[in-house]
C-alpha cells in the first residue's frame, strides 16, 4: 500500500475537499477479490515467503529446480489440494482452487503455470476424464507430488484443432492393450510442461483405435518412466529448450514407439473398451461426446483469464505508483510535474486501469459460472456450453489486455521500466505464451462467434415462408434487433452549450449498453445475411464463411467486451458506500466510452452516433481521465498488493525520497546565497 504521505501531485487531493467522493478502499477490495477472497487472501499472505518469489539472476536449469522445490511447498500448505476429492485430502472447492491458483502469478508466473500443469491439467484430466478406479489408483500421488505428470494434448502438426492428433492408441484384444504410437513427426507432443525433466508420467490424447475403427480423440493414463528413473522403452523424450518466458518450466516433446500400457488405462467416464475390443459410451455422437470431453478440462481457460487480469492489476500498480512520485519538467509554479499529472500520461494508463477493473468483475461471474457446473449445482449442457462459450470469449479479451497494458505500463516508467528488477519486463515475457496457450485466441473468438450466429439463427426456427420472404425483402439484418430503425443516441439531448456536456449527459449507462449491444447484434446479423446466401451449397459456405471470418472474430471480441462491461456495471450497483459508487461509475464510464472511441468508425458508419457527438467522445474521455486522477492511488491501492507481493523499487516509495532529496537540495542551495545564476536569467536581466 502507498501511504497518504508518498502521494506528491499539482492535482489537489479530492480528500482534502468536503464535497469531493472519497473511496472506501477496503471495502472496494472486498469487491474486487471476489466470491472467494477469503482464498485469496490466504493465497497472498502464502507467497508473502520470498521462498516462492522469483529469483532473476537464476539461469533456465536452476529456475527450473528451484519451481520445482516451490511446488512442493504448495503441498506443505495444502495449496493445491481445493479441488480433489475430500476423501484424498481435498475440499472440492473448484472456484476456490482457481481463485487461489491464480494469485500465485504475484510470485512467479512459472510457479504458476508448473502448478497448473500437474494439478489443473494432468491431475484434472485424471479426476474428470477417469473413474473411481483411476482416482484411487494415481490421484493421491499426484496430489502429493510423487506422481509429476506432463499433459499430453498438443502436438507439434496440431495445437488448438485438438480432434485431429495424430497419435494412435490402437487396442490390441490378444494381451488386453492399447498401443500408443506417434506415426510422424507432426504427431510429436509438443511444449509440454513436466515432459522435458519432471514428468514420470503423462495424459496422453490419442485416436483410439480399436476393431479397425477410430473412434476419435480420447485420453490415457501412460507411464513415462519406471521406479529406476529410466524412460521406459519406446518413450521419447526432448527438452524444448530456453524459451521467452516462463523458463522455470521444463517444457518439452514426447514421443511414443509403440509403448503398450494396459486396458486400464484408458480414462473411460466417457467411452469404454471391452476386453474384446467392444467400443462404449453413454454419449452417442462422436462430436458431442469429443465436446464433452473437452469441456471438462476448460478450468485452464477460466484460471488464464483471471492470472491475466491480476498480473494486469500489478503492472498498473507499479506504473501508477511511480507516476505520482517521478517528476519531470517545470510546470507553472516552477517545481517538475509528476507524470500522472499530464494528460497524455493519464490517457495511458487510466483507460487500462478501467479495462482491468472491468475484467476482474467479469472474472468473478465467470468463476461463480465455473463453479456451479462443476460442482454440479449447475451442471446440466446448456451450462457446460455456455461455461465454455464465456471461457472462450472472456480468456483472449485478458490475456492480450495483459500484454497491451505491461507493455504500456513499462515504457510509461520510462528506462527504470525496463530494468528486470522492477518486474514489468518479467511479467510481459512470462505472459506473453498466454495468448496462445489454452487455445489461441482468434481460435476461441471464432467458436464464439460460431455461437452467437447459431444463437441469432434460432430466432427463426419455426417460422414459415412468407415470414423469412417478409424478412428478406426491404430489410436491414440490423432492424431484426432494432425494430423499427437504427437510433442516433444522444440526439435528443439538449446542447447545454457544451457538446462534450451533452456527451456525458447522453452516454450515459442506458446508452452505452445499448451502443455495445447494439454493434454485436448488427454484426451478427449482418454476418449471417451474408452467410445464408450458400444455403446448402458447403463450398460456397467454406468460401463465405472464410470471407467473414475476420468480421466474426471482431464481433466475437466485441461479444466479451459488452459482457465485460455488463459485470462491471452489476458490481458498480452492488456497492453500498454512495461516495465509491460515485467514482466507480465514473472509471465504468471511462471503459465504455474507450470502447466506443476504439469503434468511432462503425458506430458513424452504421448511423449510431452523429458526427457531432462522436468527435466529441474523447474529449469527454479526457475530462473523466482528469476527474479520475486523484483517485489513482486509491484505485490500484484497491487491488490489495502489499510490498512483498510489488517487490518493484520503483512503487516502493524510493522515488518519492529522491525527489524530496534533490527538491531539498536545491531549496538549501537557493536559501544559502551560493546558488549559481542561471544563463538565461542574466540575459533577461540585461534587456
Amino acid at each position: 500500500m502507498v501511504d497518504a504521505a508518498v502521494r506528491p501531485s499539482t492535482t489537489p487531493d479530492p480528500r482534502e475537499s468536503a464535497t469531493a467522493p472519497r473511496i472506501d478502499v477496503a471495502r472496494l477490495n472486498d469487491a474486487l477479490m471476489g466470491t472467494w477472497g477469503d482464498v485469496r487472501r490466504q493465497a497472498r499472505e502464502m507467497i508473502k515467503d520470498s521462498a516462492f518469489w522469483r529469483k532473476d539472476e537464476l539461469g533456465k536449469d536452476d529456475h527450473r529446480e528451484r519451481v520445482l522445490s516451490q511446488l512442493h511447498l504448495l503441498v506443505d500448505n495444502k495449496a493445491v489440494h481445493r479441488a480433489f476429492p475430500k476423501r484424498f485430502g481435498g475440499e472440492e472447492n473448484n472456484g476456490g482452487n482457481i481463485a487461489g491458483f491464480e494469485e500465485l502469478v504475484a510470485a512467479d508466473p512459472s510457479l504458476q503455470i508448473k502448478s497448473g500443469v500437474q494439478w489443473g491439467l494432468f491431475g484434472s484430466a485424471i479426476l474428470q476424464l477417469g473413474t473411481k478406479e483411476h482416482h484411487d489408483r494415481w490421484l493421491p500421488g499426484v496430489m502429493d507430488l510423487s506422481i509429476p505428470g506432463a499433459f499430453a494434448m498438443t502436438e507439434i502438426g496440431h495445437g488448438s484443432d485438438v480432434a485431429a492428433v495424430g497419435t494412435t492408441a490402437t487396442y490390441d484384444p490378444e494381451t488386453e492393450e492399447f498401443v500408443i504410437h506417434t506415426p510422424f513427426r507432426g504427431a510429436v507432443k509438443e511444449y509440454l510442461g513436466n515432459a522435458a525433466l519432471h514428468g514420470i508420467a503423462a495424459t496422453v490424447f490419442a485416436q483410439l483405435i480399436t476393431n479397425g475403427v477410430n473412434h476419435g480423440v480420447h485420453c490415457f493414463y501412460v507411464p513415462l518412466r519406471g521406479e529406476d528413473g529410466v524412460d521406459l522403452p519406446g518413450i521419447g523424450r526432448e527438452d524444448d529448450g530456453l524459451k521467452g518466458g516462463l523458463n522455470g518450466i521444463d517444457n518439452g516433446r514426447l514421443s511414443f514407439d509403440q509403448v503398450r500400457i494396459p486396458r486400464t488405462n484408458l480414462l473411460n467416464r466417457y467411452g469404454d473398451v471391452a476386453a474384446d475390443g467392444t467400443y462404449s459410451s453413454a454419449i452417442d455422437s462422436p462430436g458431442r461426446r469429443f465436446f464433452t470431453m473437452l469441456g471438462t478440462l476448460v478450468q485452464g481457460r477460466v484460471s488464464l483469464d483471471g492470472a491475466a487480469s491480476w498480473a494486469s492489476a500489478l503492472g498498473l500498480h507499479i506504473a501508477i505508483t511511480y507516476a505520482t512520485q517521478r517528476r519531470q519538467f517545470d510546470g507553472a509554479d516552477g517545481q517538475e510535474v509528476v507524470l500522472m499529472d499530464y494528460g497524455k500520461h493519464q490517457r495511458r494508463l487510466l483507460p487500462r486501469l478501467a479495462t482491468t477493473y472491468a475484467q476482474i468483475f467479469a472474472h468473478d461471474e465467470f468463476l461463480q459460472k465455473f463453479d456451479g457446473v462443476f460442482s454440479g449445482r449447475t451442471d446440466t449442457p446448456d451450462d457446460r456450453e455456455d461455461l465454455e462459450t464465456l471461457a472462450a470469449a472472456l480468456k483472449p479479451l485478458s490475456t492480450w489486455h495483459a500484454l497491451d497494458t505491461l507493455q504500456e505500463a513499462r515504457e510509461a516508467c520510462g528506462g527504470a521500466g525496463f530494468m528486470f528488477e522492477n518486474r514489468l519486463v518479467g511479467l510481459r515475457a512470462d505472459l506473453d505464451i498466454y495468448v496462445t496457450f489454452e487455445g489461441d485466441n482468434n481460435v476461441l473468438l471464432q467458436l464464439v462467434g460460431k455461437r452467437l450466429l447459431t444463437d441469432y439463427a434460432k430466432q427463426f426456427q419455426g417460422k414459415d415462408a412468407a415470414a423469412l420472404a417478409r424478412y428478406a425483402v426491404g430489410m436491414t439484418a440490423g432492424k431484426v434487433f432494432h425494430g423499427a430503425g437504427l437510433r442516433q443516441l444522444g440526439q435528443a439531448v439538449t446542447d447545454f452549450g457544451q457538446v462534450a456536456r451533452s456527451v456525458e449527459r447522453g452516454l450515459r449507462e442506458e446508452q452505452q449498453h445499448d451502443l455495445l449491444a447494439g454493434r454485436v447484434q448488427q454484426m451478427v446479423a449482418d454476418i449471417a445475411t451474408r452467410l445464408r446466401a450458400a444455403g446448402k451449397d458447403k463450398a460456397l459456405g467454406a468460401r463465405l464463411f472464410n470471407e467473414n471470418q475476420a468480421e466474426l472474430i471482431e464481433a466475437a471480441r466485441a461479444h466479451g467486451e459488452l459482457l465485460q462491461w455488463e459485470a462491471f456495471t452489476d458490481a458498480v450497483h452492488a456497492m453500498d458506500d454512495a461516495e465509491t459508487k460515485k467514482v466507480m461509475t465514473w472509471l465504468r464510464d471511462l471503459f465504455g466510452l474507450q470502447l466506443i472511441e476504439k469503434h468511432l468508425a462503425w458506430h458513424l458508419i452504421h448511423g449510431r452516433l452523429s458526427t457531432q457527438r462522436a468527435a466529441a467522445v474523447s474529449s469527454y474521455i479526457d475530462r473523466l481521465c482528469a476527474r479520475l486522477r486523484p483517485y489513482a492511488l486509491d484505485l490500484v491501492d484497491a487491488f490489495g498488493y502489499e510490498p512483498e507481493h510489488v517487490r518493484a523499487p520503483i512503487a516502493s516509495g524510493a522515488e518519492k525520497q529522491r525527489q524530496d532529496e534533490a527538491r531539498a537540495y536545491y531549496a538549501d542551495l537557493e536559501a544559502s546565497g551560493q546558488a549559481p545564476v542561471l544563463e538565461k536569467t542574466l540575459k533577461r536581466q540585461k534587456r
